[in-house]
């Protein structure tokens, strides 16, 4: 939902009605009498502990077996979860009603107290959550506690009574409602965490809250779901068993979709949009979305922590002609973090992007030669195996070969292997991409500030930063604005990234399967809202 600041205190978000939460069969449309699903997935989820999830591939499956207080409908829209309604008491202070009918997926009911414990247990140093900073800063006393200076106690939430939990925030938080929907803040079983640790998330052993249940999880092969029949809403759940299909190669995926033995692939190979598009035009889908395509410069390291070498490595890159000619696929070229259509902030472009190419690569040389950057220097580059991130490395690689003389070296990794070498900062340049978390500035604000557990590229900038708190206190949201809008200018004059596409998601689902809004910025998709048509 919107907020304005005329209408945020007092405001009240109700439950709707059950079926306005789930599938919604249009009258006259028959099911096919098995309501079963097959998604491609990308590659293997890094976790399936609510907590721990960070990427797309594992918050598809999250968001399946697990729900918070609020959730994001195929629409995109915030919409009641375990909270059946909620309310902002003041710019600090939420309440959230727990529904009476929520139950985890053996049997029990779900109380304020499973929140408390789930908010504090996300927040723990112990439990190394990657968006324990990112997301703990919203809370009173998060961040402290995210960074072991504060007992978890102490951290803003608490149970007022058996179904009503309070939010403190560190000022004003207009947006929390559609932050509380990421899985991270989903209640979890403590008793089931206590008695199985780590094994807790395996089938047999999870207990979960979504409208699935894990029945199987076969690494690198597939993890299976069924439908929860404790789920609050399970009589508007039309889809019985989701499969997710672990597949890195979108060609090996894509062929699956062909062959009929999936229903939806998560991505879909490079140069193939067009032609999809002419043979399958009622299954081709494409959704411009709220995320950014961009590469992390490791700014500790020997070479790029010369601002004048990451600029220079900006400069030359034609994101015209990789949205054009390499992708293709109706991706718009990126000079921010910040990209068009997020709320709170606005993506401002560099001076030097409507130079001509040659002047740009002038530039480059001056500000190589400048830093005493030699034609023939080596550059590591990794990225995860993926015919489309390939084809962007050799692209990249190309590019700078051909107008600054450096020499890339490339390196595919699992997906999983990639992400820890970004956040180890064990790396020179990598592939990295980025979806909002929620629809405001600061979901990419968090890829750039000081010591934030997304900033992979490790940089800082202080002054920026002041920007960033101040915002994070205001209650005008002109000048919140503002400040967001200035201070990622700011962290962007610093060269820290190389922003390079606005996401969109083309992928091929069957025209059976009901439900997919394209209209969906958030990709946020889970399978409770489709179901099969009869064909």
């Amino acid at each position: 939902m919107t907020w304005t600041m005329k209408s945020m205190t007092f405001a009240v978000a109700l439950a709707l009605g059950g079926a306005a939460f789930a599938a919604n069969v249009p009258n006259g449309v028959q099911l096919h009498p098995t309501q079963e699903l097959t998604r491609t997935n990308g590659s293997e989820p890094e976790t399936l502990d609510p907590a721990n999830v960070e990427t797309v591939p594992g918050a598809n499956i999250a968001i399946d077996l697990f729900e918070g207080l609020t959730a994001i409908n195929a629409s995109g829209k915030v919409v009641p979860g375990v909270a059946e309604s909620w309310k902002r008491v003041d710019d600090t202070t939420w309440t959230f009603k727990i529904r009476k009918d929520a139950k985890f997926s053996n049997g029990q009911a779900i109380t304020a107290d499973d929140f408390v414990y789930a908010f504090r247990r996300f927040i723990d140093p112990k439990q190394a959550s990657n968006y324990s900073t990112a997301f703990g800063v919203f809370f009173v006393n998060g961040k402290e506690a995210a960074e072991g200076k504060m007992p978890t106690d102490k951290l803003g939430v608490r149970a007022i009574d058996k179904n009503t939990f309070e939010v403190k925030t560190n000022g004003p938080v207009a947006f929390l409602p559609e932050l509380l929907a990421n899985p991270n803040f989903a209640p979890v079983h403590r008793a089931t965490v206590e008695k199985f640790g780590k094994d807790w998330v395996k089938p047999g052993n999870m207990v979960g809250n979504g409208a699935y249940i894990l029945k199987e999880w076969k690494v690198n092969s597939k993890l299976v779901a069924e439908k929860n029949p404790n789920y609050w809403n399970a009589k508007n759940v039309q889809i019985t068993k989701v499969s997710y299909l672990p597949i890195e190669s979108q060609d090996a995926a894509q062929k699956l979709y062909l062959s009929g033995e999936a229903d939806w692939t998560l991505e879909i190979t490079p140069n193939s949009f067009a032609k999809l598009k002419t043979d399958f035009p009622k299954e081709l889908r494409n959704s411009l979305g709220l995320g950014l395509r961009y590469y992390s410069l490791n700014n500790t390291d020997p070479l790029l922590k010369d601002v004048r070498v990451r600029k220079a490595l900006n400069l030359v890159l034609d994101r015209d002609l990789l949205a054009n000619k390499v992708t293709a696929d109706g991706q718009p070229a990126a000079y921010s973090v910040m990209v068009n259509g997020v709320a709170g902030a606005k993506a401002v472009p560099y001076d030097w992007v409507k130079w001509p190419m040659a002047k740009r690569v002038e530039e480059a040389k001056k500000l190589m030669a400048e830093a005493g950057v030699k034609p023939g220097t080596k550059l590591s580059f990794v990225y995860n195996t993926n015919e489309y991130h390939k084809k962007m490395a050799i692209w990249a690689a190309s590019e700078w070969k051909s107008k600054l003389g450096l020499d890339t070296q490339l390196e595919n990794l699992e997906f999983k292997v990639l992400v820890k070498k970004r956040h180890d900062a064990d790396y020179q340049i990598a592939r990295n991409g980025w979806s909002a978390d929620y629809n405001d500035a600061t979901s990419f604000t968090t890829l750039i500030e000081c010591g934030s557990d997304q900033n992979d590229n490790k940089n800082c900038n202080q002054k920026a930063q002041e920007l960033f708190k101040q915002a994070a206190t205001t209650t005008d949201m002109a000048k919140r604005s503002q400040l967001l809008t200035e201070g990622t200018r700011m962290v962007m004059d610093d060269y820290p990234i190389i922003p390079l596409l606005q996401y969109t998601y083309p992928r091929l689902v069957k025209a059976y399967v009901g439900g997919y809004d394209e209209k969906n910025v958030t990709e946020r998709r889970r399978t409770q809202d489709h179901y099969i048509i009869k064909h």
